[in-house]
């Protein structure tokens, strides 16, 4: 048992470790942009062309270590990584609209909508299936994330087309992750390396105008301070770090499982909010918090419970398969014959 548990801890560990990476990555870049991108800030607002950045040091990133050997390249068919850059960046552009048409909680409400379509999404392409403790769990979440960060709902048609379009390319681009690694028996960083350049190259293409249409300003005229540029050298760094741990989560575990504990960065950055940036914290927010946090231990003691019906699944067809037929109804018969006398001495007792 103590071997067991020494060969488990090596994974367990890095999957806390997986996770605490992107949970840090993602609410710093997320505090790195809000100074970067604030009016009371650098006023970038350039997201789309900031996250062809991200990409382009992330690529460079990969075509290193690449080259020194630290990572091996294996092949994936071009259309496949194109189909998924396509994808993604269309999640990218659509999410940036969806913020632009929509109210803050509109916003919010769509993004947490992205649980439910996940899990649609699997059982279709995938045929999963959820268990009822993982089910509710997934409830919980979306009730506690919509408490603290839904506000003001407001819709329009062309922000609820948006919406839809960016929830569907965003759950789609999650299960994609996690297929092609399993397709293709690739690790997170070598598939990353593969799709980083396709993405940077049209993101940098396109991105400008897809600024301008956003904000109405084109980059090229905007005046480049050396404070700004350190904050963008400073979010580019942070989201190798965030897209690394964003394909290994996915690897390693589910896109369910992504979107479920990837709300605990929602929960950090409210109370980082209010910590240094003196956000208001109600009640509400609070409230919402908790009931969230409680959502995400349902989810982990579900996902164990499942995880563990699954080894016991294993370990039952195993024996199965190492026993001869005639052993396995003798054994059968056994086990059988031991039931019926529990119950024949239960009613001598009785």
């Amino acid at each position: 048992m103590a071997a067991e548990n020494e060969r488990k801890s090596p994974s367990a560990v890095s999957d806390m470790g997986a996770w605490a990476m992107n949970v840090i990555s993602s609410v710093g870049i997320i505090m790195a942009n809000k100074q970067l991108m604030s009016s009371s800030g650098f006023a970038f607002s350039f997201a789309t062309t900031l996250t062809g950045f991200h990409f382009a040091l992330t690529a460079l990133v990969g075509m290193v270590s690449n080259a020194t050997g630290f990572s091996a390249s294996k092949h994936v068919p071009m259309w496949e990584l194109i189909w998924f850059s396509i994808v993604a960046n269309v999640s990218i552009a659509a999410m940036n609209f969806s913020l632009m048409l929509n109210s803050v909680g509109f916003y919010q409400i769509s993004k947490l909508s992205m649980i439910p379509v996940v899990c649609v999404m699997e059982w279709i392409l995938h045929s999963k299936r959820y268990s009822r403790e993982v089910k509710i769990s997934v409830v919980v979440v979306v009730v506690g994330v919509g408490i603290c960060t839904v506000t003001d709902v407001k819709v329009n048609a062309k922000g609820f087309i948006c919406a839809c379009v960016a929830i569907f390319s965003s759950s789609l681009q999650q299960i994609l992750i996690g297929s092609l690694q399993k397709k293709y028996s690739i690790g997170s960083f070598e598939l990353l390396s593969k799709t980083a350049p396709i993405q940077a190259l049209s993101l940098l293409v396109v991105g400008p105008l897809v600024d301008y249409l956003l904000s109405g300003k084109f980059i090229m005229n905007y005046s480049m301070s050396s404070g700004c540029f350190l904050f963008i050298l400073l979010s580019c760094a942070l989201a190798v770090f965030c897209n690394i741990s964003q394909y290994l989560c996915i690897g390693r575990f589910s896109a369910v499982s992504f979107q479920v504990i990837g709300h605990m960065k929602t929960v950090c950055i409210l109370t980082l909010g209010w910590l240094l940036f003196d956000s208001a914290m109600t009640f509400k927010n609070v409230a919402g918090m908790i009931v969230a946090i409680v959502g995400m231990v349902i989810y982990s003691w579900a996902m164990e419970l499942e995880k563990q019906s699954i080894i016991a699944a294993k370990a039952l067809n195993s024996v199965k398969h190492s026993l001869t037929e005639e052993e396995f109804e003798l054994l059968k018969e056994g086990v059988e014959t031991t039931q019926s006398k529990d119950v024949e001495l239960g009613r001598t007792k009785a």
